[in-house]
């Protein structure tokens, strides 16, 4: 298998390239190109749910952007060290019935030699938005390099 760059040990800007090719691949919402980051065996705890290996990570992913419509990310840095870096995020999205929410949460995240994620911690709490308060409003896919992240609109 080959390595994926930015590789452990993270700096700054290393660590900042990793979150930031990780929120681009979300907002592909493609759970075969998300799932390539992670190694064969990634163990996963989002929210109450645990997952392990690649095939419940996709089949989860799958379960989440069917449930989780117009789904837009935005990950920010908070600390890292080695080979593990924390992250706090933000995203939009709305229900079958069209009512918004914004899901914050926090990531620890911890990588292998070759820079893939072999654990994935993840908390995560939903607010019930309006539409009218929605933050988020770039064409689905990857967030313009112009759009403000997180600290910039005060989440």
């Amino acid at each position: 298998m080959s390595n994926r760059p930015p590789l452990p040990p993270f700096t700054t800007e290393s660590a900042a390239l990793k979150t930031r090719a990780a929120e681009d691949a979300w907002n592909s919402r493609d759970p075969g190109r998300v799932v390539l980051a992670y190694t064969e065996d990634s163990r996963w705890r989002n929210r109450a749910e645990f997952l392990n290996g690649r095939a419940e990570i996709v089949a989860f992913l799958e379960r989440k952007w069917a449930r989780e419509l117009d789904y837009r990310l935005i990950k920010e840095v908070w600390a890292f060290t080695g080979n593990r870096i924390a992250v706090r995020f933000a995203y939009e999205w709305h229900d079958s019935g069209g009512a918004w929410f914004r899901s914050y949460g926090n990531e620890n995240w911890e990588f292998d030699e070759r820079g893939l994620m072999r654990r994935r911690l993840a908390s995560i709490n939903d607010m019930p938005i309006s539409e009218a308060h929605r933050l988020y409003h770039w064409p689905l896919g990857r967030r313009p390099d112009d759009h403000p992240g997180l600290s910039e609109l005060g989440l």
